[in-house]
């Protein structure tokens, strides 16, 4: 059995695993070592049938591929098709949360409704429509043919959401360079088409792909999503929960929601509230709903539900015994969880048609029929309850608390108890003076791989204690909130003193017993909308770039497509951007030079691959000390 040492709780159930002769995914990873290298350096082609072909790194074998394409196409072909599935994954998302809420205003969905009229006003107004004599629905459904024209346009003008959220700047130059997208569908088709055999073999167009398809992530994925589900179900607002395994309760009936949809989440919750007394006269105590993954965080920043686990624990959890029913909807699902809940109770339930798994149960889950749907998912549980109550099960102890919710309203709340004419103010006022030194945007997944090392957890110290505010979203969201550093207690213990006094000052505006956490939650991955529109607003404020201000982006711990097309809007922003590990672009020594020193000249963005978590933020302070510098501060 694999042998890495992860945190208490995590290490609690790999031990339960080997006790019990249950192949986990560090065993699957242990299993494949040595991985292969000409896929870690992205030079390994599989366009067509003559190949794959594989360039040898060293010069001794062969140089290019059947068909003559050089390693640089490669890798940047590989590149731009594994952004592609990023933004698909984002895209599709937000796609069916606009469709969702269309069939809601057509009155075949039932059950859901506007929740934040100021947001559906907000968003209104920035695309330009007159809500004068017009009723909520009206405006909705002309919010709705905008964002559908985004994804069907054909005339070559900026998206919607573009010229919604993108700061003035930032158009102004992806213009100038060429980058501007119109379509969201379109781009994912041509990229699509690029890569195929015969077509594109010029890195550097496919590099400039590679940024057009991060503002389709970026814009058609994430921020319309954010948007969307904000309107639908409520813009979060700060609130105390718990996190880590510990929030599994023997007694009752546990359903873990894993995936990324709320459309779905939000109505198990509601139906898990409806049939607590069924689950009673099953025998259970009440009906446990625990987030695990984005979904997680999406119940957990506007209901409260606790965070259960991240995406690497979404098999672990299971080995506890206690849960009854896991529901997924998509992304980031690992097949494995099937064949370890045959060890068990647990009803693994799929609700996408294009996520399905061997051995798992299916319920279609449709916004016309979510409430039978979701009825069926609970009873089920209830059942499955049945089945196990009286069982043995290890659910680990650890359980932390923290303080989260921090949409860009809320913070602006908070901001405005100190400054009511201009809430931005105080912020700027404490970054010149250097109690804020500069901020961070962890995001991205927990890695097999590096979780050993604590990556995530050491870099946020060692920022934290040289007075950088950190921002989360997704399952670094996790990670940092069962390390504690959510909770009000982690500004005393692990800030310098500038950022102490600036996250004091902010908690006792806010009426809190003490300082706001030095890692602020900010959502699920599609919320990292909310950090660009926090940095565009503080950007706007100056009259700069984005690309000047002391901040960086970080994926800690590398895993998904979905960190690429992100990472890459991003550097279209103009921030640097810590990767660890590499992406698969080091077999391209221009692909390299590109996207770590050539691309700051054009986007004012550049990526940043460092393994080591004290060098990784010693070379991010270094950053933000430069663009101090530049803004003279």
């Amino acid at each position: 059995m694999a042998t890495k040492t992860l945190d208490k709780a995590s290490q609690f159930l790999v031990n339960r695993a080997e006790e019990m002769g249950i192949s986990i995914g560090l065993d699957r990873l242990e299993a494949q070592m040595p991985q292969c290298g000409f896929g870690q350096l992205g030079s390994c082609c599989r366009m067509c049938y003559m190949g794959p072909c594989r360039i040898d790194p060293f010069g001794e074998g062969a140089t290019t591929g059947v068909c003559g394409a050089s390693v640089d196409t490669i890798v940047c072909r590989n590149l731009l098709r594994e952004e592609i599935g990023g933004a698909s994954s984002h895209v599709g998302h937000a796609r069916h949360v606009v469709l969702s809420f269309k069939k809601m205003l057509e009155g075949k969905a039932s059950g859901y409704k506007i929740t934040d009229r100021d947001k559906l006003m907000e968003v209104a107004d920035g695309l330009g429509i007159k809500a004068d004599g017009k009723s909520d629905k009206e405006i909705a459904s002309e919010v709705v043919d905008k964002a559908l024209e985004d994804l069907s346009r054909q005339d070559d003008e900026p998206m919607n959401w573009i010229k919604l959220r993108a700061p003035k700047k930032e158009i102004d130059m992806w213009r100038e360079l060429g980058i501007l997208v119109s379509n969201a569908h379109n781009e994912i088709e041509e990229g699509m088409h690029r890569t195929s055999m015969g077509n594109d073999a010029d890195p550097t167009n496919l590099l400039l792909a590679c940024l057009r398809i991060g503002l389709v992530d970026g814009y058609a994925g994430l921020h319309m999503a954010t948007d969307f589900q904000d309107i639908m179900f409520g813009t979060p607002k700060p609130r105390m929960i718990e996190a880590n395994m510990g929030v599994l309760e023997k007694d009752k009936v546990n359903i873990a929601m894993h995936g990324h949809n709320p459309v779905l989440s939000e109505k198990i919750l509601e139906w898990a509230g409806k049939l607590e007394n069924e689950a009673k006269e099953a025998g259970a105590k009440g009906i446990n709903v625990v987030g695990v993954c984005c979904t997680g965080n999406e119940l957990t920043m506007r209901r409260g539900v606790p965070m259960a686990g991240h995406n690497l624990q979404s098999e672990l959890i299971l080995l506890t015994g206690a849960v009854d029913a896991m529901v997924v909807d998509m992304q980031c699902i690992w097949p494995s969880t099937t064949k370890i809940a045959e060890c068990f109770d647990t009803k693994i339930i799929t609700t996408e048609s294009f996520v399905k798994m061997p051995g798992a149960t299916h319920i279609a889950f449709e916004a016309e029929h979510a409430d039978d749907a979701a009825k069926k998912v609970v009873k089920m549980a209830v059942e499955a309850f049945k089945a196990r109550k009286g069982k043995e099960v290890s659910i680990p102890k650890e359980k932390s608390v923290g303080l989260i919710g921090f949409s860009v309203e809320a913070i602006l709340d908070v901001l405005k108890k100190v400054n009511p004419s201009d809430p931005l103010k105080p912020v700027i006022d404490n970054i010149v003076n250097g109690n804020i030194y500069g901020a961070v945007g962890f995001a991205g997944c927990p890695s097999i791989k590096l979780r050993d090392t604590s990556m995530t957890e050491i870099m946020t110290k060692e920022l934290l204690k040289n007075n950088v505010l950190i921002v989360t979203t997704g399952c670094t969201a996790h990670i940092c909130a069962q390390a504690g550093f959510m909770d009000t207690a982690a500004t005393n213990k692990y800030c310098g003193d500038g950022l102490k006094s600036v996250l004091t000052a902010l908690g006792e505006a806010a009426g809190l017993d003490g300082p706001l956490p030095p890692v602020w939650h900010m959502g699920s991955c599609v919320d990292n909308s909310r950090i660009a529109t926090l940095l565009g607003a503080l950007a706007n404020k100056l009259d700069v770039k984005i690309s000047q201000l002391p901040v960086a982006g970080s994926a800690p711990e590398l895993v998904q497509e979905k960190a690429i097309s992100i990472g890459t809007w991003l550097l279209a922003l103009g921030l640097l951007v810590h990767i660890a590990p590499s992406p698969r672009i080091l077999g391209s020594s221009l692909a390299t030079k590109v996207l770590t020193q050539d691309l700051e000249k054009l986007t004012g963005g550049k990526a940043y691959v460092e393994l080591d978590p004290i060098k990784a933020a010693a070379g991010m302070m270094d950053h933000i000390a430069q663009k101090r510098a530049a803004l003279g501060i």
